[in-house]
Protein backbone atom coordinates (compact mmCIF):
# COMPACT_ATOMS: atom_id res chain seq x y z
CA UNK A 1 0.00 0.00 0.00
CA UNK A 2 1.38 3.03 -1.19
CA UNK A 3 2.48 5.65 1.97
CA UNK A 4 -0.03 8.24 0.73
CA UNK A 5 -2.66 5.98 1.37
CA UNK A 6 -1.34 4.79 4.72
CA UNK A 7 -1.31 8.09 5.50
CA UNK A 8 -4.85 8.57 4.11
CA UNK A 9 -6.82 6.02 6.16
CA UNK A 10 -4.31 6.85 9.39
CA UNK A 11 -6.00 10.50 8.79
CA UNK A 12 -9.25 9.23 8.93
CA UNK A 13 -8.93 6.70 12.04
CA UNK A 14 -7.55 10.12 13.87
CA UNK A 15 -10.25 12.15 12.57
CA UNK A 16 -13.10 9.63 13.71
CA UNK A 17 -10.94 9.02 17.34
CA UNK A 18 -10.78 12.97 18.02
CA UNK A 19 -14.16 13.05 17.35
CA UNK A 20 -14.90 10.12 19.53
CA UNK A 21 -12.86 11.03 22.67
CA UNK A 22 -14.25 14.89 21.94
CA UNK A 23 -18.02 13.31 22.38
CA UNK A 24 -17.27 10.73 24.79
CA UNK A 25 -15.73 11.84 27.89
CA UNK A 26 -17.50 15.39 28.71
CA UNK A 27 -17.01 17.35 32.04
CA UNK A 28 -19.49 20.33 31.76
CA UNK A 29 -18.71 23.77 32.92
CA UNK A 30 -22.33 25.28 34.04
CA UNK A 31 -20.72 28.53 33.93
CA UNK A 32 -19.79 28.59 30.26
CA UNK A 33 -22.15 26.08 29.09
CA UNK A 34 -19.15 24.51 27.50
CA UNK A 35 -17.42 21.05 28.55
CA UNK A 36 -13.96 19.69 29.03
CA UNK A 37 -13.14 16.86 27.54
CA UNK A 38 -10.02 14.94 26.21
CA UNK A 39 -9.58 15.19 22.50
CA UNK A 40 -7.30 17.43 22.77
CA UNK A 41 -4.56 14.62 23.67
CA UNK A 42 -5.68 13.12 19.89
CA UNK A 43 -5.34 16.42 18.07
CA UNK A 44 -1.51 16.80 19.69
CA UNK A 45 -1.29 13.17 18.94
CA UNK A 46 -2.65 13.78 14.90
CA UNK A 47 0.08 16.27 14.39
CA UNK A 48 2.74 13.73 15.65
CA UNK A 49 2.16 11.10 13.69
CA UNK A 50 0.53 12.74 10.53
CA UNK A 51 2.77 15.64 10.28
CA UNK A 52 1.68 19.29 9.54
CA UNK A 53 -0.95 18.45 6.44
CA UNK A 54 -2.38 15.03 7.31
CA UNK A 55 -2.22 15.84 11.07
CA UNK A 56 -4.18 19.46 10.73
CA UNK A 57 -6.56 17.75 8.54
CA UNK A 58 -7.81 15.07 10.84
CA UNK A 59 -7.49 17.16 13.87
CA UNK A 60 -9.57 20.03 12.50
CA UNK A 61 -12.31 17.92 10.87
CA UNK A 62 -12.50 15.08 13.59
CA UNK A 63 -12.71 18.12 16.43
CA UNK A 64 -15.25 19.86 14.36
CA UNK A 65 -17.36 17.43 13.99
CA UNK A 66 -17.64 16.74 17.39
CA UNK A 67 -18.80 20.28 17.69
CA UNK A 68 -21.89 19.77 15.11
CA UNK A 69 -22.69 16.53 16.33
CA UNK A 70 -22.71 17.63 19.84
CA UNK A 71 -24.78 20.57 19.36
CA UNK A 72 -21.95 23.54 19.00
CA UNK A 73 -22.21 23.54 15.55
CA UNK A 74 -21.59 26.93 15.69
CA UNK A 75 -18.12 26.75 17.11
CA UNK A 76 -17.31 23.77 14.32
CA UNK A 77 -15.65 26.64 11.71
CA UNK A 78 -13.50 27.65 14.56
CA UNK A 79 -12.77 24.64 15.87
CA UNK A 80 -12.28 23.25 12.40
CA UNK A 81 -9.48 26.47 12.47
CA UNK A 82 -7.84 26.08 16.19
CA UNK A 83 -7.11 22.58 15.98
CA UNK A 84 -5.60 22.30 12.93
CA UNK A 85 -3.53 24.81 13.85
CA UNK A 86 -2.52 22.67 16.93
CA UNK A 87 -1.82 19.77 14.98
CA UNK A 88 0.31 21.34 12.02
CA UNK A 89 2.25 23.27 14.77
CA UNK A 90 2.96 19.67 16.28
CA UNK A 91 3.76 18.13 13.20
CA UNK A 92 6.06 21.18 12.42
CA UNK A 93 7.80 20.75 16.05
CA UNK A 94 8.36 17.27 15.34
CA UNK A 95 9.33 17.78 11.73
CA UNK A 96 12.83 16.12 12.49
CA UNK A 97 13.07 14.47 15.82
CA UNK A 98 16.06 12.70 16.39
CA UNK A 99 13.88 10.73 19.24
CA UNK A 100 11.00 10.76 21.53
CA UNK A 101 11.60 13.69 24.14
CA UNK A 102 9.09 14.07 26.59
CA UNK A 103 10.17 17.86 27.32
CA UNK A 104 9.58 18.44 23.54
CA UNK A 105 5.92 16.76 23.94
CA UNK A 106 5.00 19.03 26.71
CA UNK A 107 6.57 21.96 24.78
CA UNK A 108 4.47 21.37 22.20
CA UNK A 109 1.46 20.85 24.09
CA UNK A 110 1.98 23.73 25.75
CA UNK A 111 1.87 26.25 22.11
CA UNK A 112 -0.92 24.04 21.07
CA UNK A 113 -2.96 24.84 24.16
CA UNK A 114 -1.86 28.21 23.75
CA UNK A 115 -3.41 28.25 20.54
CA UNK A 116 -6.22 26.97 21.68
CA UNK A 117 -6.91 29.23 24.08
CA UNK A 118 -6.60 32.29 22.54
CA UNK A 119 -8.34 30.88 19.28
CA UNK A 120 -11.68 30.54 21.61
CA UNK A 121 -10.85 33.77 23.34
CA UNK A 122 -10.71 35.57 20.08
CA UNK A 123 -13.57 33.75 18.74
CA UNK A 124 -15.91 34.37 21.20
CA UNK A 125 -14.63 37.78 22.12
CA UNK A 126 -15.65 39.36 18.60
CA UNK A 127 -16.96 36.73 16.51
CA UNK A 128 -19.53 35.40 19.07
CA UNK A 129 -19.43 39.03 20.74
CA UNK A 130 -19.13 37.93 24.04
CA UNK A 131 -16.92 40.90 24.99
CA UNK A 132 -14.71 40.46 28.49
CA UNK A 133 -17.71 37.71 29.15
CA UNK A 134 -15.25 35.19 27.07
CA UNK A 135 -12.46 35.17 29.69
CA UNK A 136 -15.04 33.08 31.33
CA UNK A 137 -14.25 30.40 29.58
CA UNK A 138 -10.61 30.65 29.76
CA UNK A 139 -9.88 28.57 32.91
CA UNK A 140 -12.32 25.85 31.57
CA UNK A 141 -9.72 25.73 28.57
CA UNK A 142 -7.20 25.57 30.78
CA UNK A 143 -7.94 22.72 32.47
CA UNK A 144 -9.06 20.81 29.25
CA UNK A 145 -5.12 22.17 27.75
CA UNK A 146 -3.80 20.53 30.44
CA UNK A 147 -5.96 17.13 30.15
CA UNK A 148 -4.67 17.37 26.64
CA UNK A 149 -1.13 17.59 27.55
CA UNK A 150 -1.21 14.79 29.74
CA UNK A 151 -3.02 12.31 27.41
CA UNK A 152 -0.78 13.27 24.30
CA UNK A 153 2.20 13.03 26.88
CA UNK A 154 0.93 9.23 27.45
CA UNK A 155 0.14 8.14 24.36
CA UNK A 156 2.54 9.72 22.36
CA UNK A 157 5.89 7.44 23.88
CA UNK A 158 3.69 4.29 22.33
CA UNK A 159 2.91 5.75 18.85
CA UNK A 160 6.30 6.32 18.77
CA UNK A 161 7.65 2.76 18.89
CA UNK A 162 5.19 2.35 15.87
CA UNK A 163 5.37 5.13 13.65
CA UNK A 164 8.96 3.70 14.10
CA UNK A 165 8.01 0.66 12.54
CA UNK A 166 5.78 1.36 9.80
CA UNK A 167 7.20 4.81 8.90
CA UNK A 168 3.86 6.60 8.44
CA UNK A 169 5.29 9.73 7.62
CA UNK A 170 7.81 10.36 5.56
CA UNK A 171 8.23 13.70 6.86
CA UNK A 172 9.16 12.41 10.36
CA UNK A 173 12.27 10.48 10.99
CA UNK A 174 10.80 9.25 14.29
Amino acid sequence: MKNNTKKLIIAALMAALSCIATIIIKVPIPATGGYINLGDGIVILSGFLLGPLYGGAAAGIGSALADVFSGYAIYAPATFIIKALMAVTVGFIFKRPASFSIVRTVIAGVICEIIMIGGYLVFETFIMSYGAGALAAVPGNIIQGICGIAVSTVLIPAVSKISKKTTLNSEHTN
